[in-house]
């Protein structure tokens, strides 16, 4: 009696565990102590900066093009919040993501499988210019509350409100407040300021913001809701133009296009001027390579660094064209693989 109860127990049991285990599924182990599964959905996690409407087109293409080359089905996670992209990125919930640099340095921090696909060139086509910049921007009608001597100074900054993208941020976030900590911590009031002060107020700011995209930063600067506000260029590329002066030159003037979308359809015609401006490693294509698979990883990678992808306007816009994409093309720019060590320079920031 007990034997033919127990069979039908061990066959549910096996039944059960083959269910578990996904079938046919290569299981691979993530260094972050999870188990990773590649399968034939390919996850692509996208930041807040990029989820927008404006750049829909550009993330079809790339979708369509990596299904193209894998032969299997992309999905487009779209989120409001760095922390998020990361986590999803991190915890094996995503296979792909376009991060900034010190969004990737956390991830691959946390996950040594996270690791760089591409990067985009500078003008040169080479890593040697493959930057873009970090602004610190102020509001062109309050631009004299910021100078000494004519000149802007990052004195000026204590006591007012100021505005971050977000603390997982390069450009708007770890590259602006290394350099307000350098030049302030030399005074001896301030000569033990820290990162988290700067993200909660402290002893230096009467009031922190965090806008969670460079959007939303650039925005809570022109709606007078801060003083200050740190944002990238590349990011608001779509929505502002140069009105005096010369792109990425301290004093130089952006205007707010007419018909801009989202976020700054509220702010149109309104203006600010760079009161800083610092170069900053270009953001890179990752992957988590234990939920990818090194297959997977190497015909995105010769996709991504093809003379095609290069050439493709739904992704690489050319300069003048007018027209909308992930990139805006100027001068011999493409992406190029890149390893991780490429990116110690941010990590240093971070010691």
């Amino acid at each position: 009696m007990k034997t033919k109860l127990l069979l039908p127990v061990i066959l549910l049991f096996s039944i059960f565990l083959t269910a578990c285990s996904g079938g046919n599924t290569n299981n691979a182990s993530g260094n972050n102590g999870s188990k990773a599964k590649t399968d034939d959905v390919i996850k692509m996690v996208w930041y807040p900066n990029e989820s927008g409407e404006n750049l829909k087109a550009s993330r079809d293409e790339i979708g369509r093009l990596i299904s193209e080359a894998t032969g299997k089905k992309v999905e487009h996670q779209l989120t409001t919040d760095y922390a998020i992209a990361i986590e999803t990125l991190v915890n094996n919930k995503a296979d792909l993501a376009f991060t900034g640099a010190q969004s990737y340095v956390e991830a691959n921090k946390r996950n040594k499988a996270v690791q760089p696909i591409a990067v985009k060139t500078g003008e040169s086509g080479t890593l040697d210019d493959a930057k873009y910049h970090s602004w610190l921007a102020v509001n062109v009608d309050k631009q004299d509350k910021f100078k000494e001597n004519g000149k802007f100074s990052l004195d000026t900054l204590a006591n007012t409100k100021f505005s971050f993208v977000s603390n997982s941020s390069t450009s708007g976030f770890k590259v602006p407040s290394q350099n307000i900590i350098a030049h302030f911590s030399k005074q001896q009031k301030y000569a033990n300021l820290t990162q988290e002060d700067l993200m909660q107020g402290g002893p230096l700011f009467s009031q922190v913001l965090f806008g969670n995209s460079h959007q939303g930063s650039a925005v809570n600067l022109l709606s007078g809701k801060a003083d200050v506000a740190a944002f990238c260029d590349t990011c608001v590329k779509d929505y502002v133009e140069v009105s005096k002066g010369e792109a990425n030159k301290v004093g130089s003037v952006y205007r707010v296009k007419d018909g801009a979308a989202e976020p700054f359809n509220t702010v149109v015609g309104k203006e600010f001027t760079l009161m800083s401006v610092t170069p900053v490693l270009n953001e890179p294509f990752v992957a988590n390579k234990d939920s990818l698979g090194q297959e997977d990883f190497d015909k995105i990678q010769a996709l991504f660094t093809s003379d095609d992808f290069a050439n493709n306007e739904k992704i690489f816009a050319p300069e003048g064209s007018g027209k909308t994409a992930l990139y805006a093309k100027k001068g011999k720019e493409r992406l190029v693989a890149v390893e991780d060590k490429w990116y110690d320079p941010i990590r240093e920031l971070s010691k």
